[in-house]
């Protein structure tokens, strides 16, 4: 029996949907001990912007696993404000 290109772009397309799900996977546990490290440092009095620097993250994603982490953060400013 042939299979059409339907069958095969939808085949094609499982296997893109699965090997995305297992490179999320593998970010997301590779990511878990360097979360774990940038707040240690921060507990352990380590500047912020240098764990950050470290860690290869933007502030943002920084200061999202500090408030997880239950380590007080400021708000952020809005735009305009003290520029």
């Amino acid at each position: 029996m042939t299979e059409i290109p339907e069958e095969q772009q939808a085949r094609a397309l499982r296997a893109v949907t699965d090997a995305a799900r297992e490179r999320d996977r593998v970010i997301e546990e590779a990511q878990k001990p360097v979360i774990e490290a940038a707040v240690a440092a921060v507990r352990a009095g380590a500047s912020r912007t240098r764990v950050r620097e470290e860690a290869g993250v933007s502030p943002r994603t920084l200061y999202a696993w500090l408030a997880e982490a239950g380590i007080p953060v400021r708000a952020k400013r809005p735009k305009g404000i003290g520029t």
